[in-house]
C-alpha cells in the first residue's frame, strides 16, 4: 500500500477517528471513576488511579491508568493512539490479516483483578484500526476465580452475558451468538484444553455499512461492561472469603498468565509494534501461584 493511499484513507476518516478517540477517553474516565468510587467509599485508603503519559517511537502514544487498591488488587484502564510504519516481522503474526505496512490504531484496554476471590476478573478491549481500510474490533469477557463459579450457569456469568447480548441489540451486523462463539473459541488455553474464563463477546474485522452505528455499538459494549461489572461487584463485595478461596483465585490467575503470555494476539501485537510495556503487561495479575 502506498503512502498516498494510506494518507487518503486517514483524511477520509478524520471525523470518525476523532469520534473514536473521544469515545475511548470518555469510557476510560467513566470506568476509572466507577472503580475509584468503590475504593474511596468502602475503604479508608482512598486509592486512586495513577496516570502516566507515554510516547511511542515511530508515532503516537497514550495514557496508562493503573490502580493498586484494597478492593481492586490491580486494575489497568489504558487508552492509546499509535500510527506509522509497522516494524519488520509484525505482519507474519499479525492480529489481523488486513494490516499493511502502514497503520493507525486507537483503543481502550481494560483489565481488573479484584482482591475478593468472589468477584471475577474482567477484561475489555475496544479499538479502531486503519491500514488498507478501516474497521473495528474488541470484546469483553469474564474470568471467575473460584472453581464453583466457573460455569455458564453462575449468576455473575449469566448477568454479564445478558448485558453483552443487549449491547448487540439494534446494531448492524452485531450478532451476539456469533461474537460469543468467537470469544469461547479464542480464549482457550490450548496446552491445557480449557477456557480462560466463562466468556463474553469477541469481534474483529467488524464494519457495517454505517460506521457511526459501529461506534455506537462500541459505546454500548463499553457502557454495558461498566454496568454489568458494577452489578457483579455489588453482588459479591460483602461475601467473606477463606484462605482456600484465595488459593483457588491465585491458581486460576496462573492460568490467566499462561494464556496472555502464550496466546494473546493483542499482547504480542502491542509488544511488536513498540507499545508501552507497562500498559501491555498490566493485564498480568499481581500475585499468582502454580
Amino acid at each position: 500500500m502506498t503512502q498516498e493511499k494510506h494518507k487518503a484513507i486517514l483524511e477520509e476518516t478524520s471525523e470518525l477517528r476523532t469520534k473514536a478517540t473521544d469515545l475511548f477517553t470518555k469510557l476510560r474516565d467513566q470506568l476509572c471513576n466507577a472503580l475509584e468510587a468503590y475504593e474511596t467509599s468502602l475503604t479508608s485508603n482512598s486509592k486512586k488511579f495513577e496516570k502516566d503519559s507515554w510516547s511511542r517511537t515511530g508515532g503516537g502514544g497514550g495514557i496508562s491508568s493503573l490502580l493498586r487498591g484494597t478492593i481492586f488488587e490491580k486494575a489497568g484502564v489504558h487508552t492509546s493512539t499509535v500510527y506509522g510504519d509497522l516494524p519488520p516481522g509484525v505482519l507474519e503474526k499479525s492480529i489481523n490479516s488486513k494490516l499493511s505496512n502502514q497503520f493507525w490504531a486507537s483503543g481502550i484496554s481494560v483489565i481488573i483483578h479484584p482482591k475478593n476471590p468472589f468477584i471475577p476478573s474482567a477484561h475489555m478491549n475496544l479499538r479502531m484500526i486503519i491500514s488498507e481500510d478501516h474497521w473495528f474490533g474488541g470484546g469483553a469477557d469474564l474470568t471467575p476465580m473460584l472453581t464453583n463459579k466457573r460455569t455458564q450457569e453462575d449468576s455473575d456469568t449469566k448477568l454479564f452475558h445478558k448485558y453483552m447480548s443487549e449491547s448487540c441489540d439494534n446494531h448492524l451486523n452485531a450478532n451476539f451468538d456469533e461474537f460469543k462463539k468467537n470469544c469461547d473459541d479464542y480464549f482457550i488455553i490450548k496446552h491445557r484444553n480449557e477456557n480462560r474464563g466463562t466468556g463474553g463477546i469477541f469481534f474483529d474485522n467488524f464494519r457495517s455499512p454505517n460506521s457511526l452505528d459501529d461506534l455506537d455499538f462500541l459505546e454500548s459494549v463499553g457502557n454495558n461492561f461498566i454496568k454489568a461489572y458494577c452489578e457483579i461487584i455489588e453482588m459479591n463485595i460483602n461475601k467473606k472469603w477463606t484462605d482456600s478461596d484465595r488459593e483457588q483465585q491465585l491458581y486460576y490467575r496462573g492460568r490467566y498468565v499462561e494464556f496472555n503470555l502464550m496466546y494473546d494476539k493483542g499482547t504480542i501485537f502491542g509488544l511488536k509494534t513498540g507499545g508501552n510495556i507497562n500498559s501491555i503487561l498490566s493485564s498480568l495479575p499481581p500475585i499468582v501461584s502454580w
